[in-house]
Order: structure tokens, then C-alpha cells, then sequence
């Protein structure tokens, strides 16, 4: 090996260390990296859909319970009868059985294990506590098991809650 082929692999070696440095120092500069406790850059959510959640949650009942048809409501629920039963003397599947479900107490089916979130809930389900769980379950009563996304159509939801409200002993009179 001559000097020359070493002055190669020094150079090769030099030029890759001075890289790999520079990227560095040169990523610092870029992203202005001050304090040092920074893992990575905060991302700021948007305000509106916290806001929009709460916002739909307290809208005014008689309005939305206008815009639903009961028809409409059977259709919607196809979605939920994968987990849900719906018919009077139904059986419980992966959820619990909806007959009913109207104006009882949350966590009421005795024959079904609820998460401790909904047995521990205490209320029961009125038009406005339905409506917000349906638009999306898991932030409405965090830590129940019920896997569904929602319903962010509010037409979809008040026409979900008038057919559970029709399938009951009892329905309710729209209020």
C-alpha cells in the first residue's frame, strides 16, 4: 500500500466525520434548537374542534330531534346492528341490547358486563346524553370499550335517536 491509498482512506474518513458533524450543527441552526429539554416541536391543535365537540354536544335538542325521520333512523342504525340488538326479548351481542334503552339508566342491562366507565356513569340516557355519546363515544364518557367512531351527521344522529326512542315499551314524547 502506498502513501497515496492511505492519504485516500484518511480523507474518505475525515470527509465523512466532518459530514456527519456538519449535518448536525447545521439541523441546530435550521430548527434554532435554544433549549436544550426540546425533544421535538409542540403542534398546536386547532381550537375549534375541542370547542366544536362541547358546541354539538349542548345544541338545542327540539332542533336537532326535527331534522330526524324515523325511517331514516332504521337505515343509520344498520351501522350498530353489527353490535347491537334491537328487537324486543333481543339477546346481547358485542354491545348490549338497545331495546329499551330510552330514558334508562346508563349500565341498566344486568345481563351485560359493562366497562367501569359506564357503570359508574350515573345517568341516564335522555335525548342530550344520547346525542352526545353518538357523535363520538370515546370522548363523551372516556374509557368505555364501545369501538365506534360516531355519528357527525346530526341528521344521521337525530334520526338514530328517534328509532331507539320508537323501539321501546314506552317512547317517549319528542320534548
Amino acid at each position: 500500500m502506498n502513501s497515496f491509498e492511505i492519504n485516500k482512506i484518511i480523507t474518505a474518513i475525515l470527509v465523512t466525520v466532518l459530514v456527519v458533524f456538519g449535518i448536525g450543527k447545521i439541523s441546530d441552526v435550521i430548527f434554532n434548537k435554544d433549549d436544550k429539554n426540546i425533544v421535538a416541536y409542540k403542534v398546536e391543535a386547532p381550537e375549534d374542534s375541542a370547542v366544536q365537540t362541547s358546541a354539538e354536544a349542548s345544541v338545542d335538542i327540539n332542533a336537532l330531534l326535527a331534522m330526524g325521520d324515523i325511517a331514516h333512523g332504521e337505515q343509520v342504525f344498520r351501522k350498530c346492528k353489527s353490535c347491537h340488538s334491537i328487537k324486543q326479548g333481543g339477546k346481547n351481542n358485542i354491545g348490549p341490547k338497545l331495546w329499551n334503552v330510552m330514558f334508562r339508566p346508563v349500565g341498566a342491562v344486568t345481563e351485560y358486563k359493562y366497562s367501569k366507565a359506564l357503570s359508574s356513569y350515573g345517568k341516564e340516557w335522555g335525548w342530550e346524553e344520547m346525542n352526545g355519546f353518538l357523535i363520538k363515544p370515546s370522548t363523551w364518557i372516556k374509557g368505555n370499550k364501545m369501538g365506534f367512531a360516531g355519528l357527525k351527521n346530526e341528521k344521521d344522529r337525530a334520526s338514530v335517536i328517534l328509532y331507539l326512542n320508537q323501539n321501546s315499551d314506552n317512547p317517549k314524547p319528542l320534548p
